[in-house]
């Protein structure tokens, strides 16, 4: 017996949204493991809708939705991103009859998505099982399984237990294959402008704000003959643009980034990499930067959060501020332009204020690279969730969509809008004379 099995990737309803590089990759590892077993699998990516811009990124199509009633005093417009609920449905259709259904999620603000298409799912597939995994799934469920109306709610990665727990809903999944499958060799997505990489998972850091130790026990790294086997598949199948997805890209270059580089280097590929998640300053050593330039990085991005030592500290002690300066200086030397070299400073963050934000613009208007303004929204199960529960300021079953990064700083950090304002025209005017 062959089961059939529905991913989907539910639409983003936010303020704003761009696509840089994104895909579902938590599903599409969800696909690569069920190759294992006797199931056909079809796809459905809500957000594969988006019209190129610049390097395979680029604009999603967007219509404009009600506001759920906690939102209303927010004077913005709200979107849904992505393909149109009449589309979704037509691909519903066309899939026909299935065995079971696997919905991912992402934000947990984006948890209005995510309902949507379960309500439409279940009109749709009347007694077929719906599971629900992914980020928002692992790290609320309480809320998921109050909200979202699926039959189970998974948490954490993908391994044997999926098996398990599908056991338990009746359906009895044999392995037939020793390997899994890629998920683009799938035929999941018609056009590929652009693929997404992930060489590790986890995180060997624990910063405050970030869930990456949550949501990974710990710190691997993949084989480089197996991440180049990958990156080598997809250019060969067409695609030229390739964004790392890492939380830790470049740690323990001297044994990871570093050899799988020099093979990438060797190809002469005519190929753009890109790094919208950030990367750790501290390994950019004069090697890493003239390797990252002759493998054809255009689009590199730093993470710097703040330039106040003792915040730095705080928040896991991962950079300072003359590792920045070194890292720059590196990469400059290596060919990178002003334009090609971004870095990313935190606003919002508990306790900062509007002068910290300001003195770190500053910081990076001397060191004359892009400056990419990025706004703290706090994340369940992080330390800076618990400190701000512990002072009042949220509460620990605040609804995720307030967790917003478009508006949190807004209404929990005290900024006044006009003062925020007049940082993000600052840092737009500098980027755009650089």
């Amino acid at each position: 017996m062959r089961f059939k099995c529905l991913l989907i990737n539910p639409w983003i309803y936010d303020f704003a949204a761009y696509n840089f590089w994104a895909r579902p990759l938590g599903l599409l590892k969800v696909a690569e493991f069920l190759s294992l077993f006797n199931v056909e699998l079809f796809l459905i990516d809500c957000c594969d809708s988006f019209r190129i811009k610049k390097y395979g990124a680029g604009k999603y199509r967007a219509e404009i939705v009600a506001k759920p009633e906690i939102l209303k005093n927010i004077p913005r417009k709200y979107r849904r991103y992505g393909i149109s609920t009449d589309e979704f449905i037509e691909k519903i259709k066309y899939v026909g009859s299935v065995d079971f259904i696997l919905i991912t999620s992402i934000m947990a603000y984006w948890w209005y998505g995510v309902k949507e298409a379960v309500s439409i799912v279940r009109e749709y597939f009347k007694n077929v099982p719906v599971i629900l995994g992914g980020i928002y799934a692992t790290l609320y469920k309480e809320h998921a399984n109050e909200k979202i109306g699926a039959d189970f709610v998974y948490t954490g990665q993908i391994e044997s237990r999926l098996v398990e727990e599908l056991e338990k809903l009746g359906l009895k999944l044999e392995r037939i294959r020793q390997k899994p499958e890629y998920w683009w060799r799938m035929g999941f997505y018609r056009d590929m402008p652009y693929a997404p990489i992930l060489t590790s998972s986890g995180c060997p850091f624990r910063c405050p704000y970030c869930a990456s130790s949550v949501l990974n026990e710990s710190f691997k790294q993949k084989p480089v003959d197996e991440v180049f086997e990958e990156i080598e598949g997809l250019y060969n199948s067409g695609v030229r643009n390739f964004a790392f997805y890492d939380d830790a890209l470049l740690c323990r270059a001297d044994l990871h980034i570093k050899p799988l580089l020099k093979r990438i280097v060797e190809k002469n590929w005519q190929i753009s990499f890109h790094t919208p998640n950030g990367v750790h300053a501290r390994f950019i050593d004069e090697e890493t930067a003239y390797l990252m330039k002759q493998a054809k990085f255009k689009t590199l991005r730093l993470s710097l959060e703040t330039v106040n030592i003792k915040r730095q500290m705080e928040t896991g002690g991962k950079v300072t501020n003359e590792e920045i300066e070194r890292a720059v200086f590196y990469l400059k030397k290596a060919g990178f332009s002003s334009q090609e070299i971004g870095v990313y400073i935190m606003y919002g963050l508990p306790g900062q204020s509007l002068d910290e934000v300001w003195a770190g613009v500053n910081f990076l208007k001397k060191l004359n690279v892009r400056i990419h303004l990025t706004e703290f929204s706090p994340i369940k199960g992080t330390y800076y969730w618990q400190e701000l529960v512990n002072k009042g300021v949220i509460s620990d079953d605040l609804d995720p969509v307030l967790t917003n990064n478009s508006i949190f700083s807004e209404i929990f950090a005290g900024y006044k809008r006009e003062e925020l304002e007049k940082l993000k025209i600052e840092v737009q005017h500098f980027n755009l004379i650089l």
